[in-house]
């Protein structure tokens, strides 16, 4: 149901909005029209309400608002993603209302105590029950190359066979790396990049729930990120997509103070069908590039984007030849 502009203003100025609306009450979304008229004492309402918001209205004009679309063909995708996991989705929008304007350190604690919690619930254990993933072979080679010169350094994403995965090894070896390059009076360059066809296709799924107690899944997601590395080395890094960029890949590049990509990038961030958040500290970066609704509105829908929008979102600087 679409509600009309001033449908919605008389929900949400009633004294029991809270009590009325949310997912708790059987609502996890709330559309409406002509979004930009709404009176902004009431339209402010919504960052404390427990649902996803959707704004029919032209961009930029309903910041209250959890997502904004430019008609109602375009609500569709939106709340089929919130229906589909309407648990994930409402606490991806409400980590997003929050995390990505706090320190850093605070909006990466926030994003993964929401993902441990997500963890333990109904829709994340649907999709695992889904997915049945053979243990990987050991791997010899590193996950992550080091190739240092007087200027410059070069981090490699090294496990190509399986489209750069990321994995809890390669997230320590990136670690390590990064640790040593913030060693006071170090100004070398930093490139970060992948090996084989795709930078990096985002978690390695085998790995997915593997960590039978989320409260441990969070200690070792909270004190082993690469985020704060890549944040504090951020004026220092650039990264170069090329191929599909999923989840954590879009997520850890977004870091970077320079993002580069190459004709064929892609860029996805699919957790919330999982029944899950992005949990490499997306709800941080991605929207401190290109804002809270259209983060929100990659994490809804699932959508695939190209580089050409990207480029024009702000999610990556350069398109090479």
């Amino acid at each position: 149901e679409i509600l009309s502009m001033a449908e919605a203003a008389t929900q949400l100025a009633s004294a029991a909005a809270d009590l009325d609306l949310g997912i708790l009450r059987g609502s996890p979304v709330m559309v409406v029209d002509n979004a930009d008229h709404l009176p902004p004492s009431v339209a402010n309402l919504l960052v404390s309400l427990p649902l996803v918001s959707v704004g029919i209205a032209p961009p930029g004009t309903a910041p209250s608002f959890d997502v904004i679309v430019a008609d109602a063909e375009a609500v569709t995708a939106v709340v089929d993603g919130v229906m589909s996991n309407p648990t994930a989705a409402v606490t991806c929008c409400q980590v997003l209302r929050n995390g990505p304007y706090q320190a850093t350190s605070v909006g990466l604690l926030l994003e993964s105590t929401a993902y441990g919690t997500l963890q333990s619930g109904p829709e994340f254990s649907r999709w695992l029950s889904q997915h049945e993933y053979q243990v990987r072979p050991s791997e010899t080679e590193p996950p992550v190359l080091v190739d240092a010169a007087d200027d410059t350094v070069h981090l490699i994403l090294n496990r190509p066979r399986v489209c750069n995965a990321w994995s809890a090894a390669m997230r320590d070896a990136l670690v390590e790396a990064l640790r040593s390059l913030s060693s006071p009076g170090d100004s070398r360059a930093i490139h970060l990049t992948g090996n084989g066809s795709v930078f990096c296709g985002g978690g390695d799924l085998t790995e997915f729930g593997s960590v039978e107690d989320p409260v441990m899944g969070h200690l070792i997601r909270s004190s082993a990120n690469a985020g704060p590395w890549l944040d504090r080395l951020s004026k220092r890094l650039t990264v170069t997509v090329h191929g599909p960029s999923v989840g954590a890949g879009v997520e850890l590049a977004a870091f970077a103070g320079r993002i580069k990509a190459t004709g064929d990038a892609s860029f996805q961030l699919p957790e919330v069908s999982m029944g899950l958040i992005p949990g490499a500290g997306g709800t941080v970066s991605v929207p401190r590039r290109i804002g809270r609704q259209q983060t929100a509105w990659l994490c809804l829908t699932g959508t695939t984007i190209d580089v050409t929008t990207a480029l024009d979102w702000g999610l990556i600087d350069v398109v090479l030849d």
